[in-house]
């Protein structure tokens, strides 16, 4: 609050997004709390801070989607009703694209469990571990239904995917990090920028 550095608040309001997505019920009941709201999010953008409008739409935002998140339930809706009072006043939310956001909700972590069970034979042939990798994907529960206390064991196949998945990706965000650093936007070929694109 009372922060004029707006780079420093966007970055204090991604914090914040994060912890919210990534932290429990007693993180959501302090940061859903009307006096927070309130207090620390409308107060960042009262006109008499002159906010730019990338951290007042930022606030609303936030505001929304908790508010939308939340309002089933009955210890969090201090935010619920500041957003209604918000909107009450005449206050324009800015439009949300609902398929980019991702949850705040997020479902059980996930448990790996990579040892073997005991007694199975280490050498199969191929045949059957192709069954038996079809058979276990087929029988995974979502992740949606797991429960805290459920572990899966993925096979060497999918572990071997997932490696593979995963050295593209950090290929990729290499490359990307590469070509963002030796970009000068003055100097952008209209090729580099459909590249990023």
């Amino acid at each position: 609050m009372g922060n004029k550095n707006f780079h420093e608040v966007m970055l204090a309001l991604t914090v914040l997004e994060t912890c919210v997505k990534n932290c429990g019920h007693r993180f959501h009941v302090l940061v859903a709390s009307q006096d927070f709201v309130e207090g620390v999010l409308v107060r960042t953008i009262l006109p008499k801070n002159n906010p730019p409008n990338i951290v007042h739409d930022k606030v609303l935002n936030l505001i929304q989607s908790w508010a939308d998140a939340f309002r089933s339930s009955p210890d969090l809706t201090g935010v619920v009703a500041v957003y209604e009072d918000l909107r009450r006043k005449g206050l324009e939310f800015p439009m949300t694209d609902l398929d980019m956001l991702s949850p705040i909700h997020t479902p059980q972590r996930t448990v790996f469990n990579l040892e073997a069970p005991s007694g199975q034979n280490s050498v199969r042939d191929d045949a059957s571990q192709r069954a038996d990798h079809t058979q276990h994907t087929a029988s995974l529960p979502t992740l949606a239904t797991l429960s805290s206390d459920t572990s899966i064991t993925p096979t060497p196949e999918q572990i071997g995917k997932l490696r593979s998945e995963l050295e593209m990706v950090s290929g990729n965000v290499r490359v990307m990090s590469e070509m963002l650093t030796e970009l000068v936007p003055t100097q952008a070929e209209p090729a580099d920028l459909e590249l990023l694109q």
